[in-house]
């Protein structure tokens, strides 16, 4: 009974974590310190913060990854989850693992948008479009984030004679067509963009960088 309980103890999994970009949300962990952890089959459960029982998650039931899409679980984006897991080795399971608390809308992380640059002479055009939700609409295209966010473009322009890290904002808005005027020709500029949430002054990464050469 004792080996049971030191390799109950040594293949419990660890460090329980959502991780979640534009509501694709995973959950991830690490496999007990002993040797053997890396042979051992997950179990992972799912429910609503105040619900009393917890649900299956079929998809990752006695699987060796150490990841588990909990993105369909997760899609009422206001409500505060828990999961937890654990695991398997011999006839011999862990006690559960559980995660910190994770409400979607305040805990994941919005994407840059992204960016496409035309020029002409002395003028760039700047489209943009918005992270997609995984999320879908009744006529099936996804759902945009700045659906469930007061969400603001920033776009900045990178003058490659000057600095490649000497970045000027000039644009903050919701358009998604801008155009920035009164470049010099033969000058390479790069454009790069990210959003920007007001309400709880959070910003994406920055997009890739989009360069031309007017």
């Amino acid at each position: 009974v004792l080996e049971n309980q030191d390799l109950q103890d040594s293949i419990k999994p660890q460090k329980v974590e959502f991780h979640s970009l534009n509501f694709n949300t995973t959950l991830h962990w690490q496999p007990g310190w002993a040797r053997e952890a890396r042979d051992a089959l997950y179990f992972v459960q799912y429910k609503v913060y105040g619900q009393s029982t917890w649900q299956n998650k079929d998809e990752c039931w006695g699987i060796s990854s150490h990841v588990c899409d909990l993105t369909h679980e997760t899609s009422d984006i206001q409500e505060p989850y828990y999961s937890r897991v654990r695991a398997a080795l011999a006839g011999v399971y862990s006690s559960w693992s559980l995660s910190c608390r994770f409400t979607p809308w305040r805990e994941t992380v919005i994407g840059p948008p992204t960016v496409t640059v035309t020029h002409s002479n002395k003028s760039i055009t700047v489209k943009l479009q918005a992270p997609r939700s995984p999320y879908k609409r009744k006529r099936g295209s996804t759902i945009p984030m700045t659906n469930y966010y007061d969400l603001l473009y920033q776009v900045f322009i990178i003058n490659n004679l000057l600095d490649e890290q000497h970045r000027v904002l000039v644009y903050e808005g919701k358009e998604k067509v801008i155009e920035v005027q009164d470049l010099r020709p033969g000058v390479s500029y790069c454009i790069v963009a990210k959003m920007y949430m007001p309400m709880l002054d959070h910003s994406s990464a920055y997009s890739s960088r989009q360069c031309t050469v007017l």
